[in-house]
Protein backbone atom coordinates (compact mmCIF):
# COMPACT_ATOMS: atom_id res chain seq x y z
CA UNK A 1 0.00 0.00 0.00
CA UNK A 2 1.22 3.54 -0.73
CA UNK A 3 1.11 5.86 1.88
CA UNK A 4 0.62 9.72 0.49
CA UNK A 5 0.97 12.61 3.47
CA UNK A 6 -0.98 15.39 1.95
CA UNK A 7 -3.43 18.61 2.88
CA UNK A 8 -6.34 18.58 1.10
CA UNK A 9 -5.87 21.47 -1.89
CA UNK A 10 -1.83 21.86 -1.76
CA UNK A 11 0.26 20.04 -3.93
CA UNK A 12 -0.20 16.36 -2.93
CA UNK A 13 -3.83 16.76 -4.91
CA UNK A 14 -1.57 16.01 -7.74
CA UNK A 15 -0.31 12.68 -6.55
CA UNK A 16 -3.32 11.88 -4.82
CA UNK A 17 -5.63 12.03 -8.35
CA UNK A 18 -3.04 9.95 -10.29
CA UNK A 19 -3.46 6.82 -7.54
CA UNK A 20 -6.96 7.30 -7.69
CA UNK A 21 -7.03 7.61 -11.66
CA UNK A 22 -4.73 4.13 -11.20
CA UNK A 23 -6.47 2.45 -8.70
CA UNK A 24 -4.28 1.61 -6.60
CA UNK A 25 -4.08 0.99 -3.25
CA UNK A 26 -3.51 4.08 -0.91
CA UNK A 27 -4.05 5.51 2.10
CA UNK A 28 -3.84 9.62 3.62
CA UNK A 29 -2.11 10.76 6.06
CA UNK A 30 -3.13 14.24 6.34
CA UNK A 31 -0.86 17.04 7.95
CA UNK A 32 -0.94 20.31 9.39
CA UNK A 33 -0.50 23.55 7.49
CA UNK A 34 3.31 23.46 7.22
CA UNK A 35 3.63 27.49 7.18
CA UNK A 36 2.03 27.65 10.34
CA UNK A 37 2.91 24.48 12.54
CA UNK A 38 6.47 24.29 13.12
CA UNK A 39 5.05 20.44 14.97
CA UNK A 40 3.64 19.75 11.30
CA UNK A 41 6.80 20.44 9.89
CA UNK A 42 8.91 18.69 12.71
CA UNK A 43 7.18 15.61 11.27
CA UNK A 44 7.31 15.73 8.14
CA UNK A 45 11.20 16.60 7.96
CA UNK A 46 11.76 13.40 9.97
CA UNK A 47 10.64 11.37 6.47
CA UNK A 48 11.40 14.26 3.82
CA UNK A 49 13.62 17.08 4.95
CA UNK A 50 12.20 20.03 3.06
CA UNK A 51 9.17 18.87 4.45
CA UNK A 52 7.22 19.44 1.54
CA UNK A 53 4.32 17.98 -0.11
CA UNK A 54 3.78 15.61 -1.79
CA UNK A 55 5.55 13.14 -0.46
CA UNK A 56 4.85 9.28 -0.86
CA UNK A 57 6.02 6.23 0.85
CA UNK A 58 6.24 3.09 -1.45
CA UNK A 59 4.82 0.45 -1.17
CA UNK A 60 8.49 -1.20 0.01
CA UNK A 61 9.03 1.64 2.33
CA UNK A 62 11.06 3.88 0.72
CA UNK A 63 9.81 7.68 0.34
CA UNK A 64 9.48 9.62 -3.04
CA UNK A 65 9.07 13.63 -3.62
CA UNK A 66 8.66 15.61 -6.17
CA UNK A 67 5.82 15.59 -8.16
CA UNK A 68 7.25 15.22 -11.63
CA UNK A 69 9.63 12.03 -10.48
CA UNK A 70 6.29 10.45 -8.83
CA UNK A 71 4.43 11.04 -11.93
CA UNK A 72 6.45 8.92 -13.87
CA UNK A 73 7.43 6.09 -11.36
CA UNK A 74 3.54 5.49 -10.84
CA UNK A 75 3.29 5.25 -14.90
CA UNK A 76 6.42 2.66 -14.95
CA UNK A 77 4.49 0.98 -12.17
CA UNK A 78 1.29 0.35 -13.37
CA UNK A 79 2.41 0.15 -16.93
CA UNK A 80 0.00 2.18 -17.92
CA UNK A 81 -0.12 5.10 -20.55
CA UNK A 82 -3.13 6.61 -19.72
CA UNK A 83 -1.64 9.32 -17.90
CA UNK A 84 1.97 9.18 -19.52
CA UNK A 85 2.92 8.83 -22.98
CA UNK A 86 4.64 6.01 -23.96
CA UNK A 87 8.26 6.57 -25.10
CA UNK A 88 7.48 5.91 -28.98
CA UNK A 89 4.23 7.91 -28.88
CA UNK A 90 5.25 11.36 -31.28
CA UNK A 91 3.70 13.18 -27.75
CA UNK A 92 6.13 11.92 -25.30
CA UNK A 93 8.67 15.07 -25.83
CA UNK A 94 5.99 17.75 -25.57
CA UNK A 95 4.36 15.98 -22.40
CA UNK A 96 8.20 15.93 -20.83
CA UNK A 97 8.63 19.59 -21.61
CA UNK A 98 5.72 20.74 -19.74
CA UNK A 99 5.84 18.67 -17.38
CA UNK A 100 9.32 19.54 -16.42
CA UNK A 101 7.85 23.44 -17.19
CA UNK A 102 5.02 23.15 -14.83
CA UNK A 103 7.19 21.52 -11.60
CA UNK A 104 10.61 24.10 -12.56
CA UNK A 105 8.97 27.56 -13.44
CA UNK A 106 5.37 27.46 -11.75
CA UNK A 107 5.34 25.53 -9.14
CA UNK A 108 8.28 27.42 -7.70
CA UNK A 109 6.29 30.66 -7.66
CA UNK A 110 4.19 29.02 -5.10
CA UNK A 111 7.07 27.98 -3.11
CA UNK A 112 8.73 32.01 -3.32
CA UNK A 113 5.41 33.69 -3.06
CA UNK A 114 3.38 31.64 -0.20
CA UNK A 115 5.84 32.86 2.33
CA UNK A 116 7.96 34.95 1.29
CA UNK A 117 10.15 35.84 4.70
CA UNK A 118 11.35 32.78 3.87
CA UNK A 119 13.25 34.22 0.95
CA UNK A 120 13.50 37.70 2.03
CA UNK A 121 14.38 39.26 5.59
CA UNK A 122 13.72 42.60 4.69
CA UNK A 123 9.83 43.27 5.85
CA UNK A 124 9.22 46.27 3.44
CA UNK A 125 11.06 44.30 0.31
CA UNK A 126 8.81 41.26 1.05
CA UNK A 127 5.40 42.50 -0.51
CA UNK A 128 6.60 43.95 -3.38
CA UNK A 129 8.94 40.38 -4.06
CA UNK A 130 5.53 38.55 -4.07
CA UNK A 131 4.24 41.31 -6.07
CA UNK A 132 6.73 40.59 -8.67
CA UNK A 133 6.59 36.56 -8.35
CA UNK A 134 3.07 37.01 -9.36
CA UNK A 135 3.35 39.28 -12.68
CA UNK A 136 5.87 36.35 -13.24
CA UNK A 137 3.72 33.39 -12.89
CA UNK A 138 1.18 35.35 -15.12
CA UNK A 139 3.33 35.66 -17.52
CA UNK A 140 4.54 31.78 -17.56
CA UNK A 141 0.90 31.03 -17.78
CA UNK A 142 0.80 32.37 -21.15
CA UNK A 143 3.42 30.83 -22.14
CA UNK A 144 1.52 27.72 -21.61
CA UNK A 145 -1.46 28.85 -22.75
CA UNK A 146 0.29 29.23 -26.33
CA UNK A 147 1.46 26.09 -26.57
CA UNK A 148 -2.01 24.26 -25.30
CA UNK A 149 -3.61 21.40 -27.47
CA UNK A 150 -7.74 21.04 -27.27
CA UNK A 151 -9.59 19.56 -25.91
CA UNK A 152 -6.79 18.29 -23.61
CA UNK A 153 -3.28 19.74 -23.07
CA UNK A 154 -2.35 17.28 -25.85
CA UNK A 155 -5.07 17.57 -28.09
CA UNK A 156 -6.95 14.48 -28.31
CA UNK A 157 -4.84 12.87 -25.66
CA UNK A 158 -5.78 13.16 -21.71
CA UNK A 159 -2.34 13.23 -19.74
CA UNK A 160 -1.70 14.19 -16.43
CA UNK A 161 -0.38 17.66 -17.43
CA UNK A 162 -4.47 18.00 -17.22
CA UNK A 163 -4.28 16.99 -13.75
CA UNK A 164 -1.95 18.97 -12.96
CA UNK A 165 -3.85 22.58 -14.73
CA UNK A 166 -7.45 21.14 -12.92
CA UNK A 167 -5.03 21.59 -9.07
CA UNK A 168 -2.62 24.43 -10.13
CA UNK A 169 -5.31 26.66 -11.42
CA UNK A 170 -7.40 26.56 -8.41
CA UNK A 171 -4.28 28.23 -6.70
CA UNK A 172 -3.45 32.28 -7.17
CA UNK A 173 -4.76 34.20 -9.15
CA UNK A 174 -7.55 31.10 -9.25
CA UNK A 175 -9.95 29.88 -11.78
CA UNK A 176 -11.91 33.39 -12.04
CA UNK A 177 -8.85 34.75 -13.49
CA UNK A 178 -8.04 31.73 -15.88
CA UNK A 179 -11.42 31.95 -16.93
CA UNK A 180 -11.32 35.94 -18.01
CA UNK A 181 -7.24 35.86 -18.93
CA UNK A 182 -6.19 32.54 -19.97
CA UNK A 183 -9.56 30.55 -21.20
CA UNK A 184 -8.39 27.62 -22.91
CA UNK A 185 -6.07 26.63 -19.48
CA UNK A 186 -9.74 26.91 -17.96
CA UNK A 187 -11.47 24.83 -20.25
CA UNK A 188 -9.07 21.95 -20.03
CA UNK A 189 -9.29 22.36 -15.93
CA UNK A 190 -13.13 22.14 -16.08
CA UNK A 191 -13.19 18.95 -18.32
CA UNK A 192 -10.51 17.91 -15.53
CA UNK A 193 -13.26 18.69 -12.96
CA UNK A 194 -15.60 16.46 -14.91
CA UNK A 195 -13.63 13.03 -15.57
CA UNK A 196 -15.67 10.72 -12.95
CA UNK A 197 -12.68 8.58 -11.49
CA UNK A 198 -10.99 11.66 -9.98
CA UNK A 199 -14.48 13.23 -8.62
CA UNK A 200 -13.74 11.48 -5.12
CA UNK A 201 -10.05 13.65 -4.94
CA UNK A 202 -11.45 16.36 -6.18
CA UNK A 203 -14.26 16.35 -3.32
CA UNK A 204 -11.58 15.50 -0.74
CA UNK A 205 -9.30 18.67 -1.64
CA UNK A 206 -11.37 21.16 -3.10
CA UNK A 207 -14.70 22.80 -1.30
CA UNK A 208 -16.31 23.88 -4.15
CA UNK A 209 -15.69 20.11 -6.37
Amino acid sequence: MYKLYARPGWGSALTEAQLAWYGLDYQVEDVDDLFASAAAREKLSSINPLAQLPTLILPDGRVMTESAAITLHLADVTGSIDLVPAPAEARRPEFLRWLIFLVANVYPTFTYMDDPARFVSVEAAQQPFADSVGAYRERLWTQVEANTGSPWFLGERFSALDIYLAVMTRWTPRRVWFAEHRPQLHAIALRTDAEPRLAAVWRRNFSDA
